[in-house]
């Protein structure tokens, strides 16, 4: 199989588990589903477990990895240069609570790189999927990242969770527009395909959380960092990552200037 071959077989992969995922989501009405307590006040649902037995039918073949949140991590998967990382519902709070901010997320990592991806919000009816080779689409559209050069008018996505414990008190007087926006997941969809400007989170983030949006803006031309600066890698033996900013190639150095205090206090209390 050539390369192109191949990638062209596991855009297919990710696209049929992208409709297999939104037939289990339409069996459920968002508002009106019981979650469990799996630990850390982090809730899951039925739909959390049914989506993640479809992912991993649909996308997993032998010789490649899996990490997904909702299946106990097998580390046998750093032994593959390529694994599937996955979160079968982000955002399932707002699931629960019914507001339209969740999606399923899945992300293809080949030598620690996110490559590949696909995020969809079945609510709101949004698709957005791609590859470094391919590009990024929205909707079946090619999709970029936001064209703009200054944070003067701009729209950040931040979490809900994050607004409410304080964390975003300190952008009160800046020139930009706040928009609370749940699933960490969906925000980066949302910008690869420059539906908004950009968004970060200070706050440590898993693999599953991030991978599939990191390939998707890398994928569109925009720019990914943790907080020390670096490009974020995958399947590690620890899946927590520092946080995540990312954004249009356009915004990178003024964003960096906002954050750089902030990101050094919060090293400082770490």
């Amino acid at each position: 199989m050539t390369a192109a071959s191949d990638r062209t077989e596991i855009m297919q992969r990710i696209r049929e588990a992208i409709d297999a995922a939104v037939e289990i989501f339409d069996r459920f009405t968002p508002g009106k589903i019981e979650a469990a307590d799996k630990g850390g006040n982090d809730p899951v649902t039925e739909a959390d477990m049914a989506v993640n037995d479809a992912l991993k039918k649909l996308l997993h073949r032998e010789g490649e990895g899996w990490l997904s949140e909702e299946t106990r991590d097998d580390r046998n998967r750093l032994n593959y240069d390529r694994v599937w990382v996955v979160d079968p519902l982000d955002g399932t709070r707002e699931f629960v609570q019914g507001i339209p901010e969740w999606c399923v997320s899945i992300g293809l990592v080949e030598n620690g790189r996110a490559v590949a991806g696909g995020i969809c919000n079945p609510a709101s009816r949004e698709t957005i999927i791609g590859s470094i080779e391919t590009g990024v689409t929205y909707n079946g559209q090619p999709a970029k990242p936001s064209p703009r050069t200054s944070l003067d008018g701009a729209v950040v996505l931040a979490s809900r969770s994050e607004i409410k414990r304080g964390e975003w008190e300190r952008f009160a007087d800046s020139p930009f527009d706040v928009k609370p926006t749940g699933s960490v997941a969906y925000k980066l969809g949302l910008v690869a395909a420059g539906q908004c400007d950009t968004t970060w989170t200070l706050a440590p983030k898993n693999e599953w959380d991030i991978a599939a949006g990191v390939a998707l803006i890398t994928a569109a031309g925009g720019f990914v960092k943790t907080l020390d600066g670096d490009p974020p890698t995958f399947n590690n033996e620890s899946t927590l990552l520092s946080g995540l900013i990312v954004g249009p190639a356009g915004l990178e150095r003024e964003i960096d200037q906002l954050l750089a205090p902030v990101i050094a206090e919060i090293k400082t209390a770490r």
